[in-house]
Order: C-alpha cells, then sequence, then structure tokens
C-alpha cells in the first residue's frame, strides 16, 4: 500500500511523515523544504502478528507495510508548473490514496503561504490543482484515441466516456465522485489512473489545546469534515505536535501521554486503519516455523486470488486451501488441537478469505 502525503506548504507534512515513520526528515519553516520525495517504510501494527511469532518462534517474521511518500507542497499553479508543480504531481500519481494534511490552527510564528487559516480554501486549492493536472491527461487520451477511431470504431465507447470524465473535471470535481454506470467504465477510469479518482483521508492538523478540548467541535475541523462527507472521503483530526513530541518517549512514558490525551490509540495505527477501511482492504495471515507472515488483500477475494500473493503458481495450481480463524487457533492452542476439534476447514475456489484467516495453500503445478 502506497500513501502520498500532499498539502500547501508549511501545514506540518515532513513534520508528520517524521512521526509517522520515525525518520528525521527537513521540517524547517519555509516553503519547498522538501524536493524529492522522501519515502518512509512502515510495518503494519496486528497483535495477532506478535501472538503467532511467539507460538511459531519463526525464523523470519514480515508483517504488512504501508509506504509513505512524503510529496513537496503544491501551490496555487502546480498544474501549470508553479512550485515546481508538474514533478510534484507525477509523485502522486504513484500512490494508492492520499493523505491531505490541512492547517487547523492559527499561528503567527508558523508562516501559511495563502496568509491565514482557511481549510475549505486550502483544500479547495490542492484539489483544482490535482484536477487541473487530471484535465490536461483527459484531453491528450481524447486526443490519442480519436485518431485511432478512424480505424477502429468500437473506440466511440471509449470516447463517450472520455468526453463525460472531462465535462466532469470541468466543473472542478474530483473523478472519486463520478457516478459510473457499466464495469466498462469502471476499467477506462482503472486505466487513466487519474489523481482525483485516488481515495483521500484528510489529516485535521490542530494545535495543541484544541486536541486536548473537543476537537470535534474545532470550527476548522468542522470546515474539514463537511468536504470530507461531500465526497465521501474520511477525516483524521490530529495533533502533529504532539506525535512529534511522543516519538521518541519510552514506551511506559507513551501509554500515559496517550492516557492524558484520551487517545486509544497513535496516529500511526489510527491511520493504518483508516486506510485500510478507505481502501476496502484486509489481511490473511500465514504461520510456521521458516516464516510468520501477513499479506494484504481487498475485501472479497477469493482463496485462489488470495494464494497467486505468495507465488503465482499457487493461483494457477491451486487444490484447496486449509483454513482457520485466528480466534480459533489461539483458543486451541496449536494448530493440532485446532484440526483434532474440527476448526481447521478444507475451502475450494470459490471461498471469500476473511480477515485473519490463517492459511496452507495446497497447490499442484
Amino acid at each position: 500500500m502506497k500513501i502520498g502525503i500532499v498539502c500547501l506548504p508549511n501545514v506540518g507534512k515532513s513534520t508528520l511523515f517524521n512521526a509517522l515513520t520515525n525518520s528525521k526528515v527537513g521540517a524547517e519553516n519555509y516553503p519547498f523544504c522538501t524536493i524529492e520525495p522522501n519515502v518512509g517504510i512502515v510495518p503494519v501494527p496486528d497483535k495477532r502478528l506478535i501472538k503467532l511469532k511467539e507460538m511459531y518462534n519463526p525464523e523470519k517474521f514480515t508483517p504488512a507495510v504501508i509506504e509513505f511518500f512524503d510529496i513537496a507542497g503544491l501551490v496555487k499553479g502546480a498544474s501549470k508548473g508553479e512550485g515546481l508543480g508538474n514533478k510534484f504531481l507525477s509523485h502522486i500519481a504513484q500512490v494508492d490514496a492520499i493523505l491531505h494534511v490541512v492547517r487547523c490552527f492559527d499561528n503567527g510564528d508558523v508562516t501559511h503561504v495563502e496568509g491565514s487559516t482557511n481549510p475549505e480554501r486550502d483544500i479547495e486549492i490542492i484539489n483544482l490543482e490535482l484536477v487541473f493536472s487530471d484535465l490536461e491527461k483527459v484531453e491528450k487520451k481524447i486526443d490519442r484515441v480519436k485518431k485511432l477511431l478512424k480505424a477502429d470504431k468500437s473506440l466511440e465507447k471509449e470516447i463517450k466516456f472520455l468526453e463525460k470524465v472531462k465535462s466532469f473535471l470541468e466543473e472542478g470535481k474530483n473523478a472519486r465522485n463520478l457516478e459510473l454506470t457499466e464495469d466498462e467504465e469502471k476499467q477506462f477510469l482503472k486505466e487513466l489512473d487519474l489523481i482525483t479518482a485516488k481515495p483521500v483521508i484528510y489529516a485535521a492538523n490542530v494545535d495543541e489545546e484544541a486536541f486536548k478540548d473537543n476537537v470535534e467541535s474545532n470550527k476548522f475541523v468542522i470546515q474539514v469534515e463537511k468536504i470530507a462527507k461531500q465526497e465521501g472521503s474520511l477525516v483524521l483530526p490530529i495533533c502533529i505536535k504532539f506525535e512529534e513530541e511522543i516519538l521518541d518517549l519510552p514506551e511506559d512514558e507513551k501509554k500515559i501521554f496517550l492516557e492524558d490525551l484520551n487517545l486509544e490509540d497513535f496516529a500511526l495505527n489510527r491511520l493504518i486503519r483508516n486506510c485500510y477501511s478507505l481502501l476496502n482492504l484486509i489481511s490473511f495471515l500465514t504461520a510456521g516455523k521458516k516464516e510468520v507472515r501477513a499479506w494484504t488483500i481487498k475485501n472479497g477475494t477469493k482463496a485462489p486470488k488470495a494464494a497467486g500473493k505468495i507465488h503465482s503458481d499457487f493461483e494457477r495450481g491451486f487444490i484447496r486451501a486449509d483454513v482457520v480463524a485466528y480466534d480459533d487457533l489461539i483458543k486451541s492452542g496449536n494448530m493440532v488441537a485446532a484440526k483434532e476439534k474440527g476448526l481447521v476447514r478444507s475451502e475450494g475456489k470459490e471461498y471469500v478469505m476473511k480477515d485473519g484467516d490463517i492459511v496452507v495453500f495446497k497447490f499442484n503445478v
């Protein structure tokens, strides 16, 4: 899973990246501190995997991972090259989802590129630049397909769809809110790989005082919530300053810090849960002496496709999947006991994988 972190300059993006990835990149108080995207690879916290590690004591332990891309701040005119814009926009195109950091605090000591705090305006600036970038891409695609249309009339349906997308983007709307009528249209949109078709989580960055109070009633967060609701996105209220302070604390002090803030978990873990929900992802697990590992798949994936995540031969020669639910294995104590209790099931090609399934795939090539 690849998540691109975007925003206007100076809203806390690089500081958030540092906190999420436990890395140290430039977070100075001036625009374009980040030029090339910093990439941080973060293991997905999964208590189930830790328990399996204790049970099997494997030679290798492999959690699922998320890649965070710290992409430089965008400004008005980015789609036309302002502020090194086109280069940054190409980086965003590589990711699966976008984490859009929005400044939701006033602070005269931290420069705001637009001169004041206004989440609605700031979100619109970023979204429009992404729309303009997509619009240019669609227009080029239309020109290419029209040239091929003379020799292949079957492309008329694609042209009609591209014109529909073009009109939608010209209204300043994100492609992810486009209503699609047929599977063919969904495939066309997937092939376009538009930035504004990617799902979004808004990280509403508030100051310490607002975060300690009822953050949901913060006027700036309310602005972000309203926009997110309209476009089907998620909102994660966060105090990046706190996350930075927590970073270097010992584990016992981190727990106290969280308790003082009435938080159940750190921003990273809350964000990862939101990412899985937003992208409709689940994890299945494999466990044994050689390796304990988590595998990320789309919710609704059938067993052969899931087996293909491990190796293409597993999918091609799929015979069956021996499956036990994580909770059943833990209650039984080990796989032998789970089998004796009849909790290990033999599933065929139509089996839809469940989150937390522990699987052994049988195949023959």
